[in-house]
């Protein structure tokens, strides 16, 4: 059976981001696994279910998903976790990836073992900012020279402040294209395209909420080949 692991923030997790490619693996047949940095069940950004912000229907069946799937509310830690059990490792976005999952060693450890393995990583939105830090077996960065979209520095100037606080208060931490782009990536979040996924041999990366479903569908493509 083909297995796929998900590696969801919790310091908030964008939830079309993570619900969209879990429900079409699931509806493929994939075995989905859970994981968060501590092995405690993942949080969800407020905003990802707002009705004004996502629409009145993906605010409802995300808030439902994030509820009463028992994938995510029984998650494994990353710790224990090994790329080679699994055939794809997805890592949904949210800006609560830029203080945890990113900066997590055991999800840099399985970005760099799937992408160097038989595996397929699609990393989405703000967990590009990953790519920033995680290196490869040989110490370089894992984007260096590879194609990349991701979160843009054109919308996240729309959600902070002069002085990088978001809504809630809280500092960015860091600009995720500014990051990828110090690592040595090539990015283009295709700004003038509805949807924007890109893919550069076994590293899938998605824009954000509203490539979501075509990321999913482009990893399950990836995975029949």
């Amino acid at each position: 059976m083909t297995r796929a692991l998900f590696v969801v923030s919790e310091e908030g997790y964008w939830g079309e981001e993570c619900v969209e490619p879990l429900e079409t693996l699931s509806n493929a047949g994939i075995e989905i696994t859970v994981a968060t940095p501590s092995g405690s069940p993942p949080e969800i950004d407020d905003r990802s279910l707002d009705p004004d912000e996502v629409g009145e229907e993906t605010a409802e069946h995300v808030h439902d998903v994030h509820e009463n799937d028992e994938r995510l509310n029984d998650p494994i830690p990353t710790a224990r976790a090994d790329a080679d059990a699994y055939d794809a490792v997805v890592f949904p976005g949210g800006h609560g990836t830029e203080w945890d999952v990113n900066q997590d060693s055991d999800a840099r450890r399985l970005l760099r073992d799937t992408v160097e393995g038989d595996g397929k990583a699609l990393v989405v939105c703000h967990a590009l900012g990953l790519l920033a830090f995680a290196r490869d077996s040989d110490g370089g960065f894992i984007v260096d020279g590879r194609d990349v979209t991701g979160f843009p520095n054109e919308w996240e100037a729309n959600i902070v402040d002069e002085n990088d606080l978001m809504p809630s208060g809280r500092k960015l931490p860091y600009w995720v294209e500014d990051e990828v782009i110090a690592a040595g990536g090539n990015w283009d979040a295709e700004l003038d395209q509805d949807t924007s996924v890109t893919v550069d041999g076994d590293l899938l990366t998605a824009r954000g909420p509203g490539s979501s479903s075509a990321a999913a569908e482009t990893l399950l493509t990836e995975l029949e080949r």
